[in-house]
Parts: C-alpha cells; structure tokens; sequence
C-alpha cells in the first residue's frame, strides 16, 4: 500500500516539487520515496512494502511505459502464470508489475481481470497516453486538477495542493451534499477544483491534446424484482450458504497473500468476527486481532470481542478511547479525512491503527462490505417494511412492523411514523423510495451553508443508474445506492483508507471481493435477508464457526460519542457558514442541549467544516512544508 502522484504539461516544459507532493504522503508509506520525470510527465511514489520487498520499488517500467500504482492485486500469482504462458517475462516478484504487463497484454480491459483494491496511473510513451484506474469499490483513491495546462494527480488532495501555484477551494456547495446524502458522488469532491476518479472507472488522458475520456467497466447486476421476492426452499438456502462460504473463504485466503504479517480487526460483531473466524479456517496456525472498546458504555462491544478472541484463541490488543481522546485527535482526523464530517466516528479507527502499527503490523483484514453484500443495514428492513406498506398506504397496523426494527418507536405516536417513515409512501417506483425518509430527515442541515445546493446529488446519480436498475426489487435498489454513494464516499474513505493509511497501515476487505458480489447480486433479498433478519445468509454460511451468540446477535452500528467529546471550542466566523445559525447551535452545545441525531450532525460538521477551512486555507503552506522531503530521500528512477 502506497501513496502516488505525478503531473501531466500539456505545454511548455514540466515544473514540479517532488518533495512537497510525495512528502505529503508519507503516511501512507514511509518506507521508500521514488519519483520519475521527463519534460512531459513526472511520477511520484511513497512506498509501504508489502509484496515484494527487494525488488518491487517504483514507480516501475516495463517496455517503454512507466506505472505508479496504489494497492494489491490479489490475484497476481494466477495473471502472472496467464501473462507468461502468453509469452510476458517478469524481472520482479511484484504485484506492479503484472499490473503493467496485464496492461501491454489487455490493453484498458486489463483492469476486468484484477481482483483487487487499486489506483494507478500508467505513462505509456509509445501512445504518448496516460491511463488512469480506479478498482470497483473505490477503496483506494485517485484525484486530479487541471491547473495551468497541467493535469495533477494524487492518492491525496493534500498531495495536489503541493504542485507549485496550486491553492484548493473549498466548495460549500459540496460541502453541503456530504450533511445531506452523508457523502459527495464522484467525482465531486469537497473542492470545487479538484475531482476524482470514480469507483469501477478507467481514464486516458491524451497528452497531444490534454483530452479525457473515462468509462466505468464494472457494476453489480441484481436479479429483477420478481425473483428477488421469491420463495426459496430449504434446500436451496442451504446451498446458497455453502456457495457463499466457499466464495468468502476464498476471498479471505488470497487476501493474506503479503511478505509480512497480517492481523485481522475484531469489532465484536458478526462480519469482523467471521473474518478472523475464516482466516483461521483457512489453515493459518496463529492469527494476532485488535479492536477499540470506549469509556463509554452506551457504545462499547468490549464484551463480544474478548469473547470472540477466546473462541478463535487469537493474541488480542485492544486500545480504549474516551472523549478526551476523540476531541485531541479530531484536528488529524479532518486533515486526513479532507472532508466536512458528520460524526467523529473516523476517530476511534485512527486510534485502532495506530494500536496495529505500534504492535509493527502493517496489514489488517477488516469486515467492512458485508452490511452492503449481504443486506445487513436498517435501511434495507425499512425499505422492505416501508414497501409492504406503501401497497397498503392506509394500514394502521403494515407500520408497526417498524416496531420490530426499533422497539423504542413503541412509544411514539402513530403521527411520528407517518412523517417519518411514511415520506414517499406514496411514490413506490421513485428510485430513491429507501432512502427518501433519511435525505429528508438530513436535508435542513444544509440550510447552514452561506451558498446553497445549487445542483443536487439526486440529479448526478440517476444519470449514472445502471440501465436495469429499475428492474430491480426495493431491496436491492437500496443495496445498489449503498455501494454507489454510502461505502466510497464515506465508509470506505473516512472511516477506512484515511483512517487506516493515516498511521501507515493497510487495511483488506474479503466482502468486497467481486466475485461475491457479484454472485449475492444474483441472489434472492428472501434469502440474503430472511423476513426482517439482516445478513440471514452470511449467519447460515459461518455459523459453524462462531459461537451462537454471536451469529444470533443484534446488530449494533458502530458509532462514538459527538459533540458531548468536546469541552472547548469555538466557532470563528468563515464564509462558508451562516453565523446566526452557528451562534445558536454553539449556544444549544454550551447549554448541554445538543441531545438529537441531528444536531449533533450539525455540531460535528460545523466543527470539521471550519477545521477544514483553516488547515487548507492559511495553515496549507506551514501543513506542506512540515512534511516537505529532503531531497536526498528521494530516489529517482531512470
């Protein structure tokens, strides 16, 4: 795992700081910084070591073109086999350079074969071309910037703004979207100058005449609407829990593939839990796992996790966060995450990486992707119930399944469920019909911007809806959505990759290895979500190897404390937020008055959104300069 960047000059001669841009990224590898350049192009690389640490170095070439390259292949052993049968040598045991060779064998569709987490960027001299990819989750990032006749390009943003001249601009407007929908959809970004590569994309730039063309080559494909809602026998729910264990397994395996040791995180729950179970199936004789537990009893699974590690006999670490720990670090989570926030949750995981490293392991498997693959998240049982209701738009007792999903809701009157729950009731073919309730629940956050949402997320993302997406059942649309906006643009970048890379370490995610995605979009919502039993299927395929309390157990969403972690603040006036709006929410949190879902949303994205201003406004140039390299650590290809 790595950090990339580089620049394009479209005219005139090529002018970069190496220093500053890969400087930037060395905590997303420490361990080696290489760079490349000509008069047209140049390539940055800051290195974590993985696979092939002797001679995997980069960036790489190989036949006239040069590569940079963010991730793992995964299944580079097997291309590597397919590449030489087919006449390509290798000079390196590098998962690099299958990349490049997969490229000069496949051309753009190269990227179809990998099973991976990846972004690289490939100079192919021959074609005077650069090609750009994104894998089809969007785990690892990739941003660019036209500025000046030059394309820019990074893991991170932070990484751009170190190009001579380059000063980023935030854009409230976006800024806005992320407290709405919780995210941007790319290749928006919280900087109206800066965009990125969209998951599942691939680009060529063409540096005669500075033109770029993308095109997504992946998405998932669920079964229509009919099939979704099937009856399935007993019978073929068991084999759909052995072909799901079969496939999970194998994901798990060939995620372990490294050169140094890799550990698992155990959150307690039931998707980390099979993960670390299925990596000690697979025949690894000892397995080190890690968790975070807080001070706070209201959100920690301490409990569930020294009882998992004593079930797999793992050697557990685990680090306890309080709200003091939350309020010290969040300045560091902003300047990770480059993002407006609408929790602090990314916090506790940048305490649980630190907690891998200083225990010198550099490599986890996390469980993140099954909520998404396997219908785990509420939204999904309350589309499910929601769209059982909407046939029946005046039943009194279609609501109350709601109940089942949220005891406390018992309590509340008839009233609240129809305002809530019942928004879009009455539009069952909108696309959006799961998420409707929660938009709308978060959209007067975005009153708190100075300058309005002009173009809405809404609009973008129906032009990018997959052609049978409205074939699809009520569930799998909700999944589709999740993958599309929630797991890259929030769970996968501020709470995984920035999180993670943020104290130089890897994270792997075996749920989100294609293959089963694909297969479980081909499976039934009957199945992968039993009645109103979330990830019903991935509890039948592990259960054997989890104690029943486990597999039978709740789920409770990871979350931390917000705006009670924080003693002291202030709100210093910016023009990005309204100031009477800030004032009184300032005053509601001194007053101890903060106690809604959503005015705590509000509170930390005030917070982060004015942090955000500072560190990449008047602090940029001081932030860039601490991390600048020395020019001898810089090693440069030729």
């Amino acid at each position: 795992m790595c950090g990339i960047c580089g620049a394009i000059s479209f005219s005139g001669q090529l002018n970069c700081d190496a220093a500053t841009m890969i400087g930037a990224l060395q905590h997303r590898g420490n361990e080696e910084f290489g760079a490349w350049q000509n008069e047209k192009v140049f390539m940055g690389h800051a290195r974590l070591s993985i696979i092939d640490i002797a001679t995997g170095q980069q960036p790489m070439s190989s036949d006239n073109s040069w590569i940079t390259f963010n991730g793992e292949i995964f299944n580079y052993i097997e291309l590597r086999s397919e590449l030489e049968s087919l006449g390509r040598s290798f000079k390196t045991s590098s998962d690099t350079e299958v990349i490049i060779q997969s490229y000069l064998q496949w051309g753009r569709q190269c990227v179809e074969k990998f099973n991976g987490q990846f972004a690289f960027v490939i100079y192919d001299i021959d074609k005077n071309k650069l090609f750009f990819a994104r894998d089809r989750f969007g785990i690892r990032p990739l941003y660019y910037a036209r500025f000046n006749g030059h394309l820019i390009f990074a893991s991170e943003i932070k990484s751009i703004c170190g190009f001579p001249g380059f000063k980023p601009e935030l854009d409230p407007s976006a800024m806005a979207e992320v407290m709405h929908y919780w995210a941007n959809l790319a290749p928006r970004t919280q900087f109206s100058n800066v965009e990125q590569l969209p998951p599942a994309h691939t680009a060529v730039v063409d540096i005669g005449t500075g033109k770029m063309e993308s095109e997504r080559y992946w998405s998932p494909d669920f079964c229509d609407a009919a099939e979704d809602n099937s009856f399935v026998s007993n019978e073929d729910r068991n084999d759909f829990a052995e072909k799901a264990r079969e496939l999970l397994s194998d994901a798990t395996t060939i995620r372990l593939r490294a050169d140094v040791p890799v550990g698992a995180y155990l959150s307690g729950g039931l998707d980390s839990s099979a993960t670390s179970a299925l990596v000690l199936d697979s025949g690894v004789t000892s397995l080190r796992t890690f968790s975070v537990g807080f001070e706070n009893q209201e959100f920690d699974e301490s409990k569930w996790q020294q009882q998992m590690a004593d079930h797999l006999g793992t050697e557990h670490t685990s680090v306890s966060v309080g709200d003091a720990d939350i309020a010290d670090r969040f300045e560091d989570i902003v300047w990770h995450t480059e993002s407006v926030l609408t929790r602090t949750a990314p916090t506790p995981l940048y305490q649980l990486s630190k907690l891998v490293r200083d225990n010198d392991y550099k490599v986890v498997l996390t469980g993140e992707g099954a909520d998404e693959v396997f219908a785990g998240y509420n939204i999904f049982r309350e589309a499910k119930v929601r769209a059982f209701w909407a046939r029946d738009i005046n039943s009194t007792s279609r609501p109350a399944l709601l109940t089942r999903l949220y005891p406390y809701l018992k309590k509340s009157p008839p009233a609240f469920l129809n305002k809530f729950y019942g928004n879009g009731l009455d539009d069952l073919e909108d696309p959006f019909f799961s998420h409707r309730p929660r938009w709308a629940n978060s959209q007067s956050l975005t009153g708190l911007f100075v300058e309005p949402v002009t173009e809405t997320l809404e609009q973008r993302l129906i032009e990018q809806l997959p052609d049978r997406f409205s074939s699809w059942g009520t569930v799998s649309k909700a999944q589709y959505l999740e993958m599309a906006l929630f797991l890259p643009g929030y769970l996968l970048s501020s709470q995984g990759d920035r999180m993670l890379m943020g104290n130089t370490v890897e994270g792997r995610f075996p749920f989100l290895d294609h293959r089963l995605c694909d297969w479980l979009a081909t499976v039934p919502a009957s199945v992968k979500m039993d009645s109103l039993i979330e990830k019903q299927l991935l509890r039948k395929s592990v259960a054997d190897l989890l104690p029943s309390d486990i597999v039978n157990r709740e789920k409770q969403p990871y979350r931390a404390p917000d705006s009670s972690s924080f003693r002291e603040i202030e709100f210093p006036e910016d023009d990005i937020f309204y100031s009477n709006k800030t004032g009184m929410l300032l005053k509601k949190w001194q007053a101890g008055k903060l106690t809604s879902t959503r005015d705590n949303m509000a509170f930390v994205a005030v917070l982060s959104g004015k942090i955000l201003a500072r560190q990449f406004g008047h602090e940029l140039t001081d932030r860039l300069a601490e991390t600048k390299l020395a020019a001898t650590q810089i090693t440069w290809r030729s």
